[in-house]
C-alpha cells in the first residue's frame, strides 16, 4: 500500500476573494481553499456583467449564493446567475420587499427548485477549506430599516479574515458589537458603499482591519464615500471599486496579496 502525502499540496492551496466593480452596487465571489464557489450579491438589475465575470473566472457552478437583504443594487443581478449556474444553496434574512427585484430574484430561486436557508447570527454555511458564519442580523428590524437586515458574513481560512457586511447600519453594527462575537477581520467590505450611517468608530475598532474595500460607483448622487467614513478608516488601506475596478484578495491562510483591475 502507498501513502501519499498531500500535506504539500494543501499548504499551497489558496482562498480568492473577488470584489467585483459593479457600479453603485455590491458584488462579491469567492473561491474558497477546497474549490467552493461563493457569490455574495451581484449588483443592480443587469447581472450579465456577473455572468461574465464569473465565467472568466471559469466557474462550473455555484455551492453558495448569498443575498444579503433585498435592495436592489446588491440582488438586482442574482436572478441572472441563478439563470446561468447551477446554484447549490441560497442564503437571505427573513425579511422581504415588494420590489420587482425582489420578485425576480425570489422566482428565479423558485424556478431553480431551492428554498431559501435563512441568514442570521450563528449560522453557519458549510464550504470545504474555510471556515464561514453570519454575525448579523443578530435580531429582527423593522421593515423601514432593510439595511440592518444585512446578513453579514464572517469568513476565516487559516489565520486570515474577511468581514462582509451588506449595507448594515450603525444599529445592526452596534447589535453585533452587544452579541460579543468574533467580528475582527483582516478584510473589511465597507457598510452601505461608504454611507455615513455604517461603519461607526466602535464598529471599525471592534473589527479592526488592515484592509477595507469599499464598492461604490463612479458617478453617484449620494456622496458615497462620504468624508466622514474615509475619516474613520484612515488606519486601514482602502480600496475603491470606483478607482481600482474590480480588486482581488488572494491569501494562502498566512499572508495577504490584493490585485486591482486598474492602478
Amino acid at each position: 500500500m502507498i501513502f501519499i502525502s498531500t500535506t504539500t499540496t494543501a499548504a499551497t492551496k489558496t482562498t480568492a476573494v473577488h470584489f467585483m466593480d459593479v457600479g453603485q452596487g455590491d458584488g462579491t465571489y469567492i473561491k474558497t481553499a477546497g474549490g467552493d464557489d461563493v457569490i455574495i450579491d451581484a449588483g443592480n438589475k443587469d447581472g450579465s456583467d456577473v455572468v461574465a465575470y464569473l465565467k472568466k473566472q471559469k466557474v462550473k457552478d455555484i455551492e453558495v449564493m448569498i443575498a444579503t437583504h433585498p435592495d436592489a443594487d446588491h440582488i438586482g443581478g442574482l436572478d441572472e446567475v441563478l439563470k446561468a449556474f447551477k446554484v447549490k444553496s441560497v442564503y437571505a434574512p427573513k425579511v422581504s420587499h415588494t420590489s420587482q427585484a425582489y420578485k425576480d430574484f425570489l422566482l428565479a430561486v423558485k424556478r431553480e427548485g431551492l428554498t431559501i436557508k435563512t441568514a442570521k447570527k450563528d449560522v453557519k454555511v458549510p464550504l470545504k477549506g474555510v471556515s464561514a458564519k453570519f454575525v448579523a442580523p443578530v435580531k429582527t428590524y423593522s421593515k423601514s430599516d432593510l439595511n440592518d437586515w444585512s446578513a453579514v458574513l464572517r469568513l476565516v481560512y487559516g489565520k486570515k479574515s474577511f468581514l462582509f457586511t451588506g449595507d448594515a447600519e450603525a444599529k445592526s453594527e452596534a447589535d453585533m458589537i452587544k452579541s460579543k462575537q468574533t467580528l475582527k477581520a483582516n478584510v473589511l467590505k465597507v457598510g452601505h458603499h461608504g454611507a455615513k450611517t455604517s461603519s461607526s468608530t466602535a464598529f471599525i475598532k471592534a473589527v479592526n482591519p488592515q484592509y477595507s474595500v469599499i464598492s461604490v460607483g463612479k458617478k453617484n448622487h449620494y456622496g458615497h464615500p462620504t468624508k466622514e467614513v474615509l475619516n474613520r478608516l484612515k488606519k486601514t488601506k482602502v480600496y475603491r471599486t470606483d478607482q481600482k475596478g474590480s480588486i482581488v484578495f488572494t491569501t494562502n491562510g498566512s499572508t495577504l496579496t490584493v490585485k486591482t483591475e486598474k492602478k
